[in-house]
């Protein structure tokens, strides 16, 4: 699976990168983690740490040679012409590009986790400014638990006490480590998972990681009123029958009515909110109490009074929801809908999908194979109502809450999301015809694009990096030579179905290859960060970095990355530039889905064309399937 980092994309195109000194930290270091560093004695979690190898720093000639090679599909001739000369003369010998590579291999050495991990962190996410919601935060909608359609109560239960299992295993460190052929992955993003919120601050937010021992209750948000669920009482955690029935507590002291929107002020800009916060703290200790407590909570339940049925309608309510019954700033909320529809909305800054994916699977799984323990099968009557959260909130505070909403209605307002559900084939099929299936799928968004434009533009997919210490994503390169000319060939009606696939292999394999070397943190994107960011204040940029190539070839007018699982059906987030989309997708064993969000752009017509794409893909890579294998 392959899992998606944002902000790179948009903070370029929304803010200066400014040069940065060598002599002093260039960001701030509040973004590290608060939490115990991994000792010789830790669980199963933590235990490789320690051996993981660095994220290693490429060679100046590999990165230049790579980012040639993918640029020269997005520029024409004259263009690339002159590309080439810049990346000549950024790595000739001597010049400015071996000056950087050596201040990246210093500052490499100055570092005991890795050279990126708090230019990134802080870069791509907690000094970046704009609202987390819709640019940040990201989704999953669960499929219907049948039994508990209409009993949102019951399935929030069965949910929480899903989760507070998983979490068990990672406080406890008895969680396996994620793996890639059966070599363990860099765990440290799963101190983030629980009890763990972004903290708007100026001039960058920090996160607070709070104690699991001490910290066992979740928030719950009904018509934006905040309740604190104690899900360990007398040292023993609550049944899921117990949760259920505390859960209908909330529902009935929450009533019809609406409380003013605190939630609202997590989707402001983060200046804002970071100057809000602070007026709020400022006003009321009742008010420091009720956010201490939301920020050290497990983790938040948004009970919904929406009753979302179509494909659209839980993705978008999962996705930005009204914007009032959340806290996007807590690491994950569960969604719980009046008619047991459910999903799930993840803050993005210290953690990529992995944790939060994995998180889910393990609950809808073993929720769907019965081996969750309920606990007892009925409700202690002696069990205290949970406690609403009060706020204190001044005429100027409330003034801001409906700033707040007209705000996000306005940035909401901007976006159409819409879901294609090809269920032709999937996973199953596409193996059969020799083909890797993330690539395969990639293939399809290339030929709905040129199908909808008539070009080829620079699409970003998300690879992992995590075979490293402290790794997170390197950009795989999706657009190829020969991926542009499979596309033209597919709409080219002379050509044979088996020239059309021998073509469309040559696709996936140059975009396997190129993923395979982002996995292995030899892509692009990343080193040339880390040389820009070197530049000394008052350098001259090198020309590689103000030749329009550059620009070009990073504007993602294709944000894309996979998570597939048969427990959800729905998952995305919002484009990363202006004229671009957002396309999640997942390959599922029989179906394909995507999910496409854009500033009114053409998603009707994408829609139709990734539909298109894939029913014409099926005949020519048929066409040159390989036999198949003989069995013993």
């Amino acid at each position: 699976m392959h899992f998606r980092v944002i902000r790179l994309t948009n903070s370029t195109a929304t803010r200066a990168l400014k040069p940065v000194s060598l002599s002093a930290a260039p960001f701030a270091t509040s973004t590290r983690s608060s939490m115990p560093a991994t000792s010789l004695n830790s669980g199963k979690l933590y235990r490789a740490q320690a051996s993981l190898p660095r994220l290693p720093i490429p060679t100046l000639e590999e990165t230049c040679a790579t980012y040639l090679k993918s640029v020269r599909p997005l520029v024409n001739d004259a263009d690339y012409e002159k590309t080439v000369r810049a990346v000549e003369e950024f790595q000739r010998p001597g010049g400015k590009g071996e000056e950087l590579q050596k201040r990246l291999i210093a500052h490499d050495q100055t570092k005991s986790n890795s050279w990126l991990i708090d230019w990134w962190n802080s870069y791509a996410y907690m000094g970046y400014r704009d609202p987390v919601v819709v640019w940040v935060n990201y989704f999953f909608c669960f499929i219907d638990n049948k039994k508990l359609l209409n009993k949102p109560a019951a399935r929030a239960a069965e949910l929480i006490t899903g989760a507070m299992e998983f979490r068990k295993l990672v406080v406890s460190e008895e969680l396996e480590p994620d793996t890639a052929r059966k070599a363990p992955l860099c765990s440290e993003q799963y101190r983030y998972l629980f009890n763990s919120t972004r903290i708007p601050k100026l001039p960058e937010d920090i996160t607070r990681n709070s104690d699991p021992a001490k910290n066992n209750h979740i928030a719950v948000i009904r018509h934006n009123q905040f309740y604190i669920l104690e899900l360990v009482v007398d040292g023993r955690q609550l049944s899921t029958k117990e949760i259920e029935s505390q859960l209908l507590k909330i529902y009935q002291l929450a009533g019809n009515t609406k409380d003013i929107a605190v939630g609202a002020f997590t989707t402001q800009d983060r200046d804002s909110w970071a100057k809000i916060r602070e007026n709020l703290l400022a006003v009321s200790p009742k008010n420091q109490a009720s956010l201490d407590k939301i920020e050290t909570a497990a983790f938040v339940v948004c009970l919904d009074d929406a009753k979302p049925v179509t494909y659209e309608q839980r993705s978008h309510k999962c996705w930005v929801g009204d914007g009032k019954n959340r806290f996007f700033d807590k690491s994950f909320q569960f969604i719980i809908f009046d008619n047991g529809v459910a999903g799930f909305n993840g803050e993005h800054s210290m953690m990529d999908a992995t944790p939060t994916s994995r998180l889910c699977e393990w609950v809808l799984d073993s929720l769907a194979k019965g081996t969750i323990n309920h606990g007892t099968p009925s409700a202690s009557a002696a069990l205290s109502a949970p406690k609403k959260l009060e706020f204190e909130l001044t005429p100027a505070l409330k003034e801001e809450v409906q700033v707040a909403e007209k705000k996000f209605a306005e940035l909401v307002g901007q976006h159409d999301l819409q879901v294609a559900v090809f269920e032709g084939y999937g996973k199953n099929l596409i193996k059969k015809f020799g083909c890797s299936p993330d690539a395969f799928a990639q293939m399809a968004i290339q030929l709905a694009y040129y199908k909808t434009y008539g070009v080829c533009r620079a699409t970003y997919e998300s690879a992992q990096t995590k075979k490293y210490a402290y790794g997170r994503t390197e950009t795989g390169r999706s657009v190829s030579v020969e991926s542009v000319a499979w596309v033209k060939a597919m709409e080219d009606a002379s050509l044979s179905a088996q020239t059309k696939g021998a073509l469309g292999r040559k696709a996936i394999a140059s975009q396997s290859s190129y993923m395979a070397l982002a996995v292995d943190g030899k892509g692009v994107d990343r080193h040339l960060l880390g040389l820009r960011l070197l530049l000394k204040p008052g350098e001259e940029q090198p020309s590689i970095f103000t030749d329009p190539s550059y620009t070009i070839s990073s504007h993602w007018n294709l944000s894309t990355s996979q998570i597939s699982s048969e427990h959800y059906n729905g998952y995305g987030w919002g484009e990363v530039v202006a004229d671009g989309y957002g396309c999640a997708y997942m390959v599922n064993n029989n179906v394909l889905q995507f999910n496409l969000v854009s500033k009114f752009l053409q998603n009707d017509v994408m829609k139709y064309n990734l539909l298109e794409a894939l029913r014409e893909m099926r005949v020519v890579f048929e066409a040159t399937a390989p036999p198949p294998k003989a069995k013993l």
